[in-house]
């Protein structure tokens, strides 16, 4: 781990966290590991795409080198530490991490220095090998399988060596949002390392799955607003995850606003990130597919409910099979008449569990942006269109909870105030009334100027003659002003 400096208390890594510039150089050698490990999944190594991406992590690496006297990635818990720099978690860097901790842990490493300045060949050969490490080998085993690959392979730029302590780490202060972030993160690995392996042919445990609906639904009892908060976080490439992450988030969030006791939420909770298991079983080029899916696309997309089932019944769980979980997963794209799919053989009772899920998982999908959907809708418009369209078959009692949750403008919505000021929706407003008026953050100031200090504003608040000082006018689609969410939760 680290060590002390040697006064007042305080470790280098807690100074190196805080500082913006260790923090950039951290993070441009994350950002470009991962995407040198993208580059090499999807194309051949005389790809120009490879290339780039491996001269670029070559650069940033030199980089740190050139700061820090040496130049070490390596995990300790759910941390990645650069040297002595832990990184935060930011919106440009975050489902980096996440990759990255995945790799590590399935590699059985926890981490790797760069002794000496590799040529690109080497880079190829170190990071081929973390992402397909030696499998057929138990955990433990792995890291010296891999170090005798680098060996005859003739690659001696690099040191590989086991994890610390994951224990390490876990006592840090950690304000809220931080809190919140690392919560949301290690759901996302686990997610992943879920689908992946229910993907490739193995079969996963519960048990690193039920401790991340334990941490979400944690989160959600003791500061809910953080957590909805970074359902605004939304990776392109990496949607199934990101969307079963979120979609768990707002269940958990809906449900407990139904009054659902602790227990139920973590039902509820592992029905809700495992809703979309069975896409394990569709075809990737399917998921793939840009541009609107033909019926035989459609129906073939359409079996993963049946097939999260099947998904399900194959995961060792000890004996008590997860049922609330596997009819979620059947039930989440029927509608309250049944129509929908699949196509019920025979009159049923949706469970509780069902409906919450397909408003939340409606929700989200709305208003992502996917491969076949690149406008999603705004999160004001996909509210009044579950309240005012009976045909999308959901459930109005739980649509009205939902809006009782999220406000009338959820969060992340970009909203005009009558003072000509633009403002982002952070949170709904504690008073369970003003639900046209929540807590917003002001982003740009009457005169079209982005501000660098948005500042957070209760929409409830009154002038001296009682009037409310500032009133929600419409809506607006941030990309009209260049302006990203997702910085304003990261």
């Amino acid at each position: 781990m680290t060590t002390p400096s040697g006064s007042g208390g305080t470790t280098r890594a807690e100074g190196a966290i805080n500082d913006p510039g260790a923090q950039k150089v951290a993070r441009a050698f994350v950002v470009a590991m991962n995407g040198a490990l993208r580059a090499i999944r999807l194309y051949p190594v005389e790809n120009t795409a490879v290339q780039k991406a491996i001269a670029e992590l070559g650069s940033s690496a030199e980089r740190v080198r050139e700061v820090d006297g040496s130049c070490a990635l390596r995990r300790v818990g759910d941390f990645l530490f650069v040297n002595d720099t832990r990184l935060r978690l930011a919106f440009d860097n975050y489902a980096a991490v996440a990759s990255l901790l995945g790799m590590y842990r399935e590699a059985g490493i926890g981490g790797l220095e760069v002794l000496e300045v590799p040529p690109p060949r080497a880079w190829v050969v170190l990071l081929s090998f973390l992402q397909s490490p030696p499998l057929e080998y138990p955990a433990e085993e792995r890291l010296a399988q891999l170090v005798s690959r680098l060996d005859a392979a003739n690659v001696p730029q690099f040191e590989l060596y086991a994890a610390s302590d994951e224990s390490q780490g876990a006592g840090e202060d950690l304000d809220a949002r931080e809190r919140a972030r690392q919560t949301y993160m290690r759901s996302l690995d686990v997610t992943r390392e879920v689908i992946t392996s229910a993907r490739i042919g193995r079969s996963p445990g519960l048990k690193r799955v039920k401790r991340a609906v334990q941490g979400i639904v944690d989160a959600i009892l003791t500061d809910s607003a953080s957590m909805i908060g970074l359902t605004t976080l939304r990776e392109f490439d990496d949607y199934t995850f990101v969307h079963s992450v979120n979609v768990c988030i707002l269940s958990v969030a809906l449900g407990r606003r139904l009054g659902l006791t602790k227990i139920q939420l973590l039902d509820l909770g592992l029905a809700a990130l495992l809703h979309d298991i069975g896409k394990s079983r569709v075809p990737l080029e399917l998921l793939n597919k840009r541009g609107p899916l033909d019926p035989a696309d459609r129906l073939s997309l359409q079996t993963h409910t049946w097939q999260g089932v099947l998904a399900l019944f194959a995961l060792p769980t000890g004996g008590v099979r997860p049922w609330r979980s596997m009819t979620a997963a059947y039930e989440h794209h029927m509608r309250t008449d049944l129509s929908g799919y699949p196509k019920p053989a025979r009159p049923r009772t949706l469970s509780l569990y069902s409906k919450i899920i397909a408003v939340t998982d409606g929700f989200d999908a709305a208003t992502t942006t996917r491969v076949y959907q690149d406008a999603p809708w705004t999160p004001a418009d996909v509210l009044l269109g579950m309240r005012d369209n009976p045909s999308l078959g959901l459930d109005p009692v739980v649509v009205k909870a939902f809006i009782n949750l999220t406000g009338i403008y959820p969060v992340s919505t970009l909203v005009v105030l009558d003072t000509f000021e633009l403002a982002i929706v952070i949170a709904a407003n504690p008073e369970a009334t003003a639900l046209s008026r929540p807590l917003v953050r002001i982003v740009m100031d009457d005169r079209g100027n982005l501000t660098n200090d948005p500042t957070l504003v209760d929409l409830t608040v009154r002038t001296p003659t009682n009037q409310f000082a500032r009133t929600i006018i419409r809506t607006e689609d941030p990309q009209r002003y260049g302006i990203n969410i997702g910085d304003y939760f990261a």
